[in-house]
């Protein structure tokens, strides 16, 4: 048997294997949880240091002063919200506890926005608002009543507003908007040619009117001339020659009152301008171009509204500046001039749901000062509201501009129920089709009559349900009547350019808002 140390050496070189093994495992251990420590502990401090950092911005946070000023949210339609937004550093300087968020609006989207954010209960504090609107927005309950708030204004006078233009304001004897700017229609006219036919003075009367634009017709020696642009799918025209007329196109228990015999008289006015060849009979779509067309004298006169100002003096070149003029509207012979115009325009209202009614009350105060109104006009273009403001610059002076301080002083406001644009756009559907020659005044007013009572049924059976204390109120809350009896929804044939339709009776006022907005030179808006 071996015994030698061979064995011991195989022995001993085994235990010192095993060891040497053991320590470099141990080792391998220990350096494992040394690293573990070095990132626990390197954690550690990234984590406190995170503490602190959130400690210290939550105390800064605590600490720093909020705003404490109270923010109103304003809604600015088209350009008019740009023009707040440039006016606003001098509202804040002088209310700098008020803070005036505006939210720009297209106008072509203006109605429905803010239909449905009062129906959704996020309608701004205040906004803009087109005036043949505000019935439709008084009977839904969005408005606030501005008497009270009037009343004790010492930036806002009753008297200093054009009285045509306040009146488009009030719903059953009550103020429910305050006129932001204002907007009206008078003739735009050629003046050299009114002085190549012989006249030195704008016409006065309807006679005197025809006159002139027959006399303008047989001195022209041009075939393709015609006196005046009257394009047959605009409702003002028509409408505001009834209303010179002293029609009444609504009477007060909501029934139709077109086939009077006033009515009938001016609507066979207007339907002469076509018939003697005074006016083409043509729609504004088939328009080329409005401001060369009147440039090149292919026409004479147009009815329009103060924003085709600064297109003729924008587009028509330098020496044409001197050959074009405003008047007022003529009045039928034996009455009183002007003849009226109708009071358009925007008005500024107050949420009736606003918790922030004081602050918006002075925003409205702001604006409507007659300076920040003379300020507004420059930036705009839009005319002030108040009398006052016209005495100030630029308008002062402006002769271009003259006709309209005239006429502002006669304008009256369209019916004031929320029905009123549907039935605008029936209007110049039937004058349309009598301009082209399938009815005459009579058969046009009493086809009207039969249309524009179907689109009233309902507002006259609320009367009666309310009785004699309804009758006394000329818009009723038609959202909440209910079921109408006798009355079934039907088609309608809408707008020939939409191609939509709405029930005729049925549903509330909102669904009676069938066409889209028409862009027009002559009226852009189409609404007011």
């Amino acid at each position: 048997m071996n015994r030698r140390a061979d064995g011991v050496r195989v022995r001993f070189h085994g235990r010192k294997a095993g060891r040497n093994a053991e320590c470099k495992m141990q080792n391998a251990k220990c350096k494992k949880k040394a690293a573990r420590a070095e990132t626990l502990s390197a954690f550690c401090i990234l984590h406190f240091a995170f503490c602190i950092l959130v400690s210290l911005t939550l105390t800064t946070c605590a600490n720093a002063p909020r705003d404490a000023r109270t923010t109103i949210e304003f809604w600015g339609l088209g350009r008019e919200g740009e023009v707040v937004a440039e006016m606003l550093p001098e509202f804040h300087k002088r209310h700098p506890e008020i803070r005036v968020d505006i939210q720009q609006i297209p106008w072509t989207a203006a109605h429905e926005k803010l239909l449905t954010a009062h129906v959704g209960g996020s309608f701004p504090d205040l906004a803009q608002m087109g005036n043949t609107w505000v019935p439709e927005f008084e009977t839904i309950g969005a408005l606030e009543k501005l008497d009270p708030w009037v009343a004790r204004s010492k930036t806002v006078k009753r008297d200093d507003y054009f009285d045509g233009i306040w009146r488009t304001n009030i719903v059953n004897g009550t103020t429910y908007g305050l006129p932001w700017y204002v907007d009206t229609r008078v003739i735009f006219y050629r003046s050299d040619l009114m002085a190549k036919a012989g006249f030195d003075h704008p016409p006065r009367t309807w006679s005197e009117w025809t006159a002139v634009m027959r006399r303008m017709k047989e001195v022209s020696g041009r075939p393709d001339f015609f006196p005046i642009l009257m394009p047959t799918n605009e409702w003002p025209p028509p409408v505001l020659l009834a209303l010179q007329a002293g029609a009444t196109l609504i009477t007060d228990d909501a029934a139709a009152h077109f086939s009077e015999p006033k009515f009938i008289s001016a609507f066979d006015y207007y339907l002469s301008f076509y018939r003697d060849g005074l006016a083409p009979v043509m729609s504004n779509s088939q328009i080329a171009n409005l401001y060369q067309q009147f440039g090149d004298g292919e026409f004479a006169m147009f009815i329009t509204g103060p924003w085709n100002v600064g297109e003729l003096r924008r587009r028509l070149p330098a020496n044409m500046q001197d050959k074009w003029m405003t008047m007022p509207m003529p009045a039928p012979d034996g009455t009183a001039y002007p003849g009226v115009s109708l009071a358009g325009g925007s008005s500024l209202v107050l949420s009736s749901k606003s918790r922030k009614k004081e602050a918006a009350w002075k925003f409205i105060e702001f604006l409507s000062e007659p300076v920040q109104q003379a300020r507004f006009y420059e930036k705009s273009g839009d005319l002030p509201a108040r009398r006052s403001a016209w005495d100030m610059k630029p308008l002062a002076g402006d002769d271009k501009i003259a006709a309209f301080r005239t006429q502002f002083e006669r304008t009256v406001p369209t019916p004031t129920i929320p029905e009123w644009e549907y039935i605008a756009t029936t209007i110049f559907e039937h004058a349309e089709l009598a301009a082209r020659g399938q009815f005459d005044a009579r058969g046009a007013a009493s086809r009207l009559d039969a249309k524009v009572n179907r689109i009233l049924e309902k507002r006259r059976w609320i009367l009666e349900k309310q009785g004699p204390k309804g009758k006394d109120r000329a818009i009723a809350n038609l959202s909440d009547a209910g079921p109408v009896p006798r009355c079934h929804p039907e088609r309608s044939e809408g707008s020939p350019a939409s191609g939509r339709s709405a029930s005729k009776c049925g549903g509330s006022f909102a669904s009676l808002r069938m066409t889209e907005p028409r862009q027009s030179a002559l009226d852009p808006s189409h609404t007011s």
